[in-house]
Formats: C-alpha cells, sequence, structure tokens
C-alpha cells in the first residue's frame, strides 16, 4: 500500500509541475526578468543549450550537417511564437527565408517548421497566408519542406483555415501538425487533409481544459495509433512525433506489419532520448532530429522540462556542470 501511495503521490507531483511550468512559460513578467537579468538569463541559457542548438541560424546549420553526416535527416525551427508587430513578423520571414536559403544549399529533403503566430497569425490571417506562400514559393525549388506546428486549440480553427488554403497551391512541400490529445482531431483529420498530404503527429504539449482534450493515457496512445493508421489509409506522409519508447514500438509493429512503414519517418526532438534516435536509426528506420535555434529559448526550455518533469534534474545539473557537453555526439556514437 505504501508504494502504491508514494507512486500516486509521485504522479501527482509530476503533474502539478508540469502545469506550474506550462503556467510560468506564459509569464512575460518572468521571461522579460530573465532577458534583463544577466546572471540568471546565463544560468537558463545553460540548460537550454541541451536542446536548443544556439541563437544563431549557423549554430543550427552546422548541427544539422553533422547529424546529416551520422544519417538522420532534419528539422530546422527559428524559435519564436505570438509575434505582435507586424515589423517583427517581417523580421521572422526574412530569418526563415534566409535558412531556407541556406539549408536548401546542399540538404534537399531538409524541413524547416515554425509555428503561424510567428509570421503573422495574431495580426491576420491573411497576412500569416502570405508570408507561408512567400516562403513556399522559395522553398519548393530548392527542395526544402515546410511544416507548420501546432498551438493551443484556440488557434486551431485559423491554423487550419491557411494550411488549407496554402497546401492547394503547393500540396508537395507543406504539412501540417495534428495533437491527438484533442478531442476533435479525428475529426479535423477527416475534414482538413488532402490525399497524399504531409502530416506530423504529437500528443500535444499544450495546457488545455479536458472539456477538449485528452490526459496522457492508454486512452490517448490508441487514440494516436488511430490517426497515424488513417492517414496512412489517406496515403499520406507521416512523421511519428513521440519519444514515447512503448508507442514507438507499438507503432513499429503494425507499420511493417501493415507494410506501410515506408511512409513513415520518426521525429525526436533535440536533446531528448538521443539514444532511442540512435537505436531506430541502427534498426533502419528513417529518423529525423528536430533542431531549434534563437532567443527566445525560454518558453521552449519550459516546455521540455513541463513535458517529461524528471528533465528538471537534468536541467539543474546541466545549469551547474563546468563543462560544455557535446550532445550532438550522443546521436553519433553507439552505446
Amino acid at each position: 500500500m505504501n508504494t502504491i501511495n508514494t507512486s500516486a503521490h509521485s504522479e501527482s507531483m509530476e503533474k502539478q509541475l508540469a502545469d506550474a511550468l506550462k503556467s510560468v512559460a506564459r509569464r512575460l513578467d518572468i521571461k522579460e526578468y530573465i532577458d534583463r537579468d544577466p546572471v540568471m538569463n546565463q544560468l537558463l541559457k545553460k540548460a537550454a543549450d541541451r536542446y536548443v542548438t544556439g541563437e544563431q541560424r549557423q549554430q543550427a546549420l552546422h548541427t544539422a550537417r553533422e547529424l546529416e553526416s551520422a544519417g538522420y535527416a532534419v528539422s530546422l525551427e527559428y524559435i519564436g511564437e505570438n509575434t505582435q508587430s507586424a515589423e517583427e513578423c517581417e523580421q521572422a520571414v526574412q530569418e526563415l527565408s534566409a535558412l531556407i536559403r541556406e539549408a536548401g544549399v546542399d540538404r534537399k529533403g531538409a524541413r524547416v517548421s515554425f509555428d503561424l503566430s510567428h509570421i503573422g497569425l495574431l495580426l491576420d490571417t491573411e497576412l500569416a497566408l502570405r508570408h507561408l506562400l512567400e516562403l513556399a514559393q522559395q522553398a519548393e525549388p530548392v527542395g526544402i519542406e515546410l511544416f507548420i506546428s501546432m498551438e493551443e486549440s484556440a488557434k486551431t480553427d485559423r491554423i487550419l483555415s491557411v494550411y488549407t488554403r496554402a497546401v492547394r497551391q503547393y500540396p508537395d512541400n507543406i504539412g501540417i501538425t495534428l495533437q491527438a490529445q484533442l478531442h476533435r482531431t479525428p475529426e479535423d483529420a477527416v475534414a482538413q487533409l488532402p490525399a497524399g498530404a504531409r502530416v506530423r503527429i504529437v500528443k500535444g504539449a499544450y495546457q488545455e481544459p479536458e472539456s477538449i482534450s485528452m490526459p496522457r493515457s492508454e486512452a490517448l496512445d490508441t487514440r494516436y495509433v488511430e490517426l497515424v493508421e488513417y492517414v496512412l489509409q489517406q496515403g499520406c506522409r507521416v512523421s511519428v512525433a513521440t519519444h514515447d519508447e512503448a508507442l514507438i514500438d507499438r507503432m513499429l509493429e503494425i507499420l511493417q506489419t501493415a507494410g506501410a512503414d515506408r511512409y513513415a519517418e520518426y521525429e525526436l526532438l533535440y536533446g531528448i532520448r538521443p539514444e532511442l534516435s540512435r537505436r531506430l536509426l541502427d534498426r533502419g528506420q528513417p529518423v529525423r532530429i528536430y533542431l531549434t535555434y534563437g532567443h527566445e529559448w525560454y518558453l521552449y526550455l519550459c516546455h521540455r522540462i513541463a513535458e517529461y518533469p524528471p528533465n528538471l534534474f537534468q536541467a539543474v545539473i546541466d545549469i551547474l556542470s563546468e563543462e560544455q557537453p557535446d550532445f550532438v555526439r550522443s546521436y553519433i556514437e553507439k552505446n
């Protein structure tokens, strides 16, 4: 009985920590304080370095080259969301344009991911669509695939609206992310995805009310599997984006049995479970590593810890360590 109570207490504490971190991540006053305080900024940046390749584009591209040489595919994201001014949106578009241009020089098949709220969604849906089409026009001839990330559920209708209009013009290089946790997602998959679409399936990292979303559970895992199976039946190419090893093993068996594994890849975030990425690659599975860079790393760090609260211990270790770890090596060297 004591063991059961201790386990339940631990799970409850982890959930409370995850919820608190997700709330803190949205506190602009805390973010602004961290930005202003050089000591606090430097300490937390050491924890973020595990998950973010750096603040500059060239750092992300350098990491991408190393991972690609080891056999991985990559997805590159310039971190940012909820941009509040047209000028800031234009700056984000210019940075993404430079990323597409430089990534397209020697890495056909690479992916550039971003939030639509980074390029104008909060200001005007039409502005976000116009920016997306500008980027797609640039990306298509150099073989760069654009992927729209999913954000809080309050934005889902606008995100899907922009996606469905843009993908009609660029069906081969614009993809969309779907969150399995939202009750609406199975219906969205049926209504919004064209045949042959490019889709990333995630469980969902945002704090949403249970009236519209599912908690982490076996039921959510089943929903996830059903979504992957559905999109594959529609001729879609799917990124299985999860670090849940039991769920990945389940997907491996299902996809291989169905003969659909050639249309699927496994997408994992940089800094999370590198040994799992290595094992999948060694088994001959296509693995894509999601790389981020930029100055807006605070929110990203909070989400990485909230997704798996024991990462807080790793963050403390990284902050206190005097060494500069080589995170890329863990993806390349076999255990």
